[in-house]
Protein backbone atom coordinates (compact mmCIF):
# COMPACT_ATOMS: atom_id res chain seq x y z
CA UNK A 1 0.00 0.00 0.00
CA UNK A 2 1.48 3.30 -0.80
CA UNK A 3 1.60 5.57 2.12
CA UNK A 4 3.30 8.71 0.47
CA UNK A 5 1.66 11.92 0.59
CA UNK A 6 2.65 14.93 -0.80
CA UNK A 7 1.56 18.85 -0.47
CA UNK A 8 2.21 21.65 -2.09
CA UNK A 9 3.78 25.40 -0.82
CA UNK A 10 3.09 28.57 -3.20
CA UNK A 11 5.31 31.27 -4.23
CA UNK A 12 7.96 30.22 -1.46
CA UNK A 13 11.08 29.60 -3.57
CA UNK A 14 13.34 31.98 -5.03
CA UNK A 15 16.99 31.90 -6.78
CA UNK A 16 20.25 33.75 -6.25
CA UNK A 17 20.49 36.30 -8.91
CA UNK A 18 23.87 36.12 -9.09
CA UNK A 19 26.13 33.55 -10.84
CA UNK A 20 25.51 31.24 -8.05
CA UNK A 21 23.59 28.09 -8.82
CA UNK A 22 21.30 28.06 -5.59
CA UNK A 23 17.31 27.71 -5.13
CA UNK A 24 16.02 28.12 -1.48
CA UNK A 25 12.70 28.58 0.21
CA UNK A 26 10.42 27.14 2.39
CA UNK A 27 8.91 23.49 1.85
CA UNK A 28 7.13 23.38 4.46
CA UNK A 29 5.00 26.32 6.55
CA UNK A 30 4.61 25.38 9.89
CA UNK A 31 0.77 25.56 11.96
CA UNK A 32 -0.67 26.84 8.57
CA UNK A 33 -3.85 25.58 7.82
CA UNK A 34 -4.00 23.91 4.32
CA UNK A 35 -6.70 24.15 1.50
CA UNK A 36 -9.10 21.80 1.32
CA UNK A 37 -7.29 18.18 0.18
CA UNK A 38 -10.44 16.20 -0.74
CA UNK A 39 -12.60 16.90 2.20
CA UNK A 40 -10.36 17.68 5.17
CA UNK A 41 -7.80 20.25 6.09
CA UNK A 42 -4.35 19.99 7.61
CA UNK A 43 -1.50 21.40 10.03
CA UNK A 44 1.78 20.49 9.51
CA UNK A 45 3.35 21.08 13.33
CA UNK A 46 6.90 22.08 13.79
CA UNK A 47 7.75 19.24 15.88
CA UNK A 48 6.61 16.85 12.81
CA UNK A 49 10.00 17.83 10.65
CA UNK A 50 12.06 16.34 13.71
CA UNK A 51 12.79 12.52 13.18
CA UNK A 52 13.87 13.84 9.26
CA UNK A 53 16.51 16.39 10.65
CA UNK A 54 17.65 14.44 13.69
CA UNK A 55 17.76 11.35 11.76
CA UNK A 56 19.56 12.78 8.96
CA UNK A 57 17.37 10.94 6.47
CA UNK A 58 18.47 11.20 3.27
CA UNK A 59 15.93 13.19 1.43
CA UNK A 60 16.50 14.40 -2.45
CA UNK A 61 15.45 17.89 -3.90
CA UNK A 62 13.32 17.29 -7.19
CA UNK A 63 11.64 18.45 -10.28
CA UNK A 64 7.82 18.30 -9.89
CA UNK A 65 8.28 14.92 -8.23
CA UNK A 66 10.36 13.44 -11.22
CA UNK A 67 12.80 10.85 -9.83
CA UNK A 68 14.76 11.15 -12.70
CA UNK A 69 14.72 15.24 -11.99
CA UNK A 70 17.31 14.96 -9.01
CA UNK A 71 19.14 18.48 -8.34
CA UNK A 72 20.10 18.02 -4.92
CA UNK A 73 20.44 15.65 -2.22
CA UNK A 74 21.20 15.94 1.59
CA UNK A 75 23.59 12.98 1.82
CA UNK A 76 25.75 14.91 -1.27
CA UNK A 77 25.46 17.94 0.50
CA UNK A 78 23.93 19.48 -2.48
CA UNK A 79 20.67 19.83 -0.21
CA UNK A 80 20.19 21.34 3.37
CA UNK A 81 17.42 21.45 5.50
CA UNK A 82 16.94 24.08 8.55
CA UNK A 83 13.89 24.48 10.84
CA UNK A 84 13.30 27.78 11.95
CA UNK A 85 9.90 29.16 13.24
CA UNK A 86 8.22 29.50 9.91
CA UNK A 87 9.05 26.44 8.53
CA UNK A 88 11.72 23.99 7.50
CA UNK A 89 13.35 26.10 5.05
CA UNK A 90 15.25 24.44 1.94
CA UNK A 91 18.72 25.33 0.16
CA UNK A 92 19.59 23.35 -2.81
CA UNK A 93 22.84 23.96 -4.79
CA UNK A 94 21.17 22.81 -8.08
CA UNK A 95 22.90 19.71 -10.04
CA UNK A 96 24.73 21.38 -13.53
CA UNK A 97 22.04 19.24 -15.38
CA UNK A 98 19.72 20.06 -18.17
CA UNK A 99 16.84 19.55 -14.95
CA UNK A 100 18.97 21.87 -13.33
CA UNK A 101 19.83 24.72 -15.49
CA UNK A 102 16.25 24.78 -16.86
CA UNK A 103 14.70 25.02 -12.84
CA UNK A 104 16.76 27.77 -11.83
CA UNK A 105 16.07 29.82 -15.00
CA UNK A 106 12.39 29.51 -14.61
CA UNK A 107 13.04 30.24 -10.51
CA UNK A 108 14.82 33.13 -11.65
CA UNK A 109 12.43 34.66 -13.99
CA UNK A 110 9.59 34.30 -11.72
CA UNK A 111 7.58 31.17 -13.75
CA UNK A 112 8.06 28.97 -10.67
CA UNK A 113 7.60 29.57 -7.60
CA UNK A 114 6.15 26.45 -5.32
CA UNK A 115 7.52 23.95 -3.64
CA UNK A 116 6.13 20.10 -2.50
CA UNK A 117 7.22 17.80 -0.43
CA UNK A 118 6.49 13.77 -0.11
CA UNK A 119 6.28 12.50 3.52
CA UNK A 120 5.37 9.36 5.64
CA UNK A 121 2.84 10.16 8.54
CA UNK A 122 3.86 8.62 11.48
CA UNK A 123 1.47 10.31 14.43
CA UNK A 124 -1.75 12.43 13.39
CA UNK A 125 -4.80 13.65 14.97
CA UNK A 126 -7.58 14.41 13.59
CA UNK A 127 -10.81 16.72 15.19
CA UNK A 128 -13.49 18.43 13.98
CA UNK A 129 -13.49 22.25 13.89
CA UNK A 130 -16.54 24.16 12.26
CA UNK A 131 -18.04 21.08 11.09
CA UNK A 132 -14.52 20.56 9.18
CA UNK A 133 -12.26 17.72 9.50
CA UNK A 134 -8.52 19.10 10.53
CA UNK A 135 -5.55 16.94 10.50
CA UNK A 136 -2.70 17.66 12.47
CA UNK A 137 0.49 16.17 11.74
CA UNK A 138 2.99 15.69 14.74
CA UNK A 139 5.44 13.41 13.14
CA UNK A 140 6.28 12.26 9.77
CA UNK A 141 9.43 11.38 7.84
CA UNK A 142 10.31 13.06 4.44
CA UNK A 143 11.75 11.91 1.65
CA UNK A 144 11.84 14.68 -1.27
CA UNK A 145 11.24 18.35 -1.45
CA UNK A 146 10.78 18.98 -5.13
CA UNK A 147 10.31 22.60 -6.94
CA UNK A 148 6.79 22.30 -8.96
CA UNK A 149 4.87 24.30 -11.64
CA UNK A 150 1.45 23.42 -10.79
CA UNK A 151 0.02 22.44 -7.54
CA UNK A 152 -0.67 18.94 -8.32
CA UNK A 153 -2.83 16.50 -5.33
CA UNK A 154 -2.46 13.17 -7.41
CA UNK A 155 -4.66 10.53 -6.68
CA UNK A 156 -2.60 8.66 -4.53
CA UNK A 157 -0.50 11.18 -2.65
CA UNK A 158 -4.05 12.03 -0.97
CA UNK A 159 -5.22 8.10 -0.64
CA UNK A 160 -3.36 7.66 2.44
CA UNK A 161 -5.39 11.06 4.46
CA UNK A 162 -8.60 9.23 2.81
CA UNK A 163 -8.14 6.23 4.18
CA UNK A 164 -7.29 7.91 8.00
CA UNK A 165 -10.16 10.26 7.59
CA UNK A 166 -12.96 7.35 6.25
CA UNK A 167 -11.69 5.44 9.92
CA UNK A 168 -11.86 8.87 11.88
CA UNK A 169 -15.44 9.96 10.07
CA UNK A 170 -16.43 5.25 11.60
CA UNK A 171 -15.11 6.21 15.00
CA UNK A 172 -17.03 9.84 15.60
CA UNK A 173 -19.97 8.77 13.24
CA UNK A 174 -22.65 9.89 15.69
CA UNK A 175 -20.77 11.85 18.48
CA UNK A 176 -20.96 15.28 18.74
CA UNK A 177 -18.23 17.75 18.13
CA UNK A 178 -18.28 18.51 22.68
CA UNK A 179 -17.72 14.19 22.65
CA UNK A 180 -14.67 14.63 20.59
CA UNK A 181 -13.08 17.50 22.41
CA UNK A 182 -13.87 15.91 25.54
CA UNK A 183 -11.81 12.54 24.14
CA UNK A 184 -9.54 15.15 23.03
CA UNK A 185 -8.82 16.88 26.40
CA UNK A 186 -8.61 13.56 28.42
CA UNK A 187 -5.84 12.47 25.36
CA UNK A 188 -3.88 16.08 25.76
CA UNK A 189 -4.26 14.96 30.18
CA UNK A 190 -2.86 11.79 29.95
Amino acid sequence: MNDLERRFVPGEIRADVDTSRRINGYAIVFNALSVDLGGFREIIKPEAVNRTLEEALDVRALVDHKSSKVIGRTRAGTLALRKDRKGLHVDIDTADTTSGRDVLVSVRRGDISGMSFAFRVLTDEWRMEDGEAIRDVFDMTISEVSIVSFPAYQQTSVEVAQRSLRAFREVTHGKSIAWLRMVHQTRMAG
